[in-house]
């Protein structure tokens, strides 16, 4: 028999508080919290949006007294030591005369880790840290990157057979997952401030690349379209990411060598264009990753074609990965795979995983977790093709 520790309960309700603000607080983390008097939620709060007032003020300012004596606070995140727009978190609760405090993830800033946890041990608060410090990490995964490699998260995701396919060898791919999973992969959409995809990705599904949640209005976020050789523009039918009600927040990334017409042609449209500098029509993709830094885009989604996301991958570019597996076998050597490009000689040689999370989904179940790179990439040279 499994025991569920009080702390755990109340931590997890903390939790689905702060998942009210799924993508909504970039660049701020995602925080909930609540205030508990004799075993019983007396107020409640979450952060809802960048600028707006942090989960912990919420719930003091929510209860519209001072908390009962004896009562604790539970806090997904560290509370904030330092003054920022909204003032310390620390100084409120001191103040509001609370005395104990039960926090999950501890700030990932190394400047400010554990400051705050000092200061109100210091002020006599009785403080208990890493209550599912787990999950209130990862709750946060396109922030903590963020503070501790100050640069954007960029991951991908993919859906796959069991033996890792993601389409047939006729090139067919709708569905190999179900219902749910693709469901989820929206809700990932949601949190992602950008979505990227290949020029045969467009050409191919013509994608809107929206998320598209039950019950919540469509959301787009950025929608970034690899395309070194701008063979999107030359289609006659223009993708719906360049004509739709979004298209303002569509950005071509290409190189010089796709044409300075059609360049002017997508900015005449209200299209966004990012070149960058490339001996071939690869984009660099470090020099997107410091653009994205530059513009304040702090984690984006790539969600295929196969090409780019190999790509990715070989340039040691990807710092997460989201893979879909479902009950699917195809079996056959022709079907296309979603990773190539690499020769490992030995296990130990491969990219790993690591921080993995699962989860089951219907009945496909989801795998994801930060990419990890051995200390030589072997690449196969004789891989090279077009997105």
């Amino acid at each position: 028999m499994i025991t569920i520790e009080p702390q755990e309960v109340f931590m997890r309700q903390a939790l689905a508080l702060a998942r009210r603000g799924w993508g909504a607080t970039h660049p701020n983390p995602m925080v909930g919290a609540l205030i508990v008097e004799d075993g019983q939620v007396v107020a409640e709060g979450w952060h809802a949006q960048d600028g707006g007032p942090h989960a912990e003020r919420v719930a003091l300012d929510g209860l519209g007294r001072r908390p009962a004596a004896g009562a604790t606070l539970y806090v997904t995140l560290e509370p904030c030591s330092t003054a920022g727009r909204t003032g310390a978190c620390t100084e409120a609760i001191m103040a509001a005369g609370l005395r104990r405090v039960v926090v999950g993830a501890t700030d990932p800033n190394p400047a400010h880790a554990g400051r705050g946890l000092t200061g109100l041990r210091a002020a006599g608060v009785e403080v208990t840290a890493g209550v599912l410090e787990r999950e209130c990490t990862d709750l946060n995964l396109i922030f903590n990157h963020g503070i501790t490699q100050n640069g954007p998260l960029l991951a991908a995701k993919s859906a796959v057979t069991l033996d890792g396919k993601i389409a047939c060898r006729t090139g067919e791919s709708r569905w190999i997952t179900g219902e749910t999973a693709r469901a989820d992969v929206h809700r990932w959409r949601r949190l992602f401030p950008g979505i990227a995809v290949g020029a045969m990705t467009i050409l191919k599904d013509n994608p809107r690349l929206t998320a598209r949640c039950e019950g919540v209005v469509e959301w787009c976020p950025w929608r970034f379209v690899f395309d070194g050789l701008l063979r999107t523009v030359v289609d006659k039918n223009m993708p719906r990411v360049f004509s739709d009600e979004f298209r303002e927040r569509t950005v071509v990334v290409t190189t010089p060598h796709g044409g300075l017409g059609y360049v002017r042609k997508l900015r005449e449209q209200g299209i966004k264009v990012w070149c960058f500098e490339s001996a071939t029509q690869r984009v660099p993709f470090a020099d997107f990753r410091r653009k994205c830094a530059d513009e304040k885009i702090s984690g984006v989604l790539f969600e295929g074609g196969a090409q780019l996301v190999s790509e990715l991958v070989r340039a040691r570019q990807l710092d997460y990965l989201l893979v879909y597996r479902a009950p699917v076998l195809f079996a056959d050597d022709k079907a296309k795979g979603v990773f190539s490009g690499l020769r490992p000689e030995r296990p130990e040689q491969a990219v790993r995983l690591a921080e993995v999370r699962h989860e089951i989904l219907g009945d496909d179940a989801l795998m994801r977790g930060r990419v990890v790179y051995p200390e030589k990439l072997l690449i196969d040279e004789s891989v090279f093709g077009l997105r």
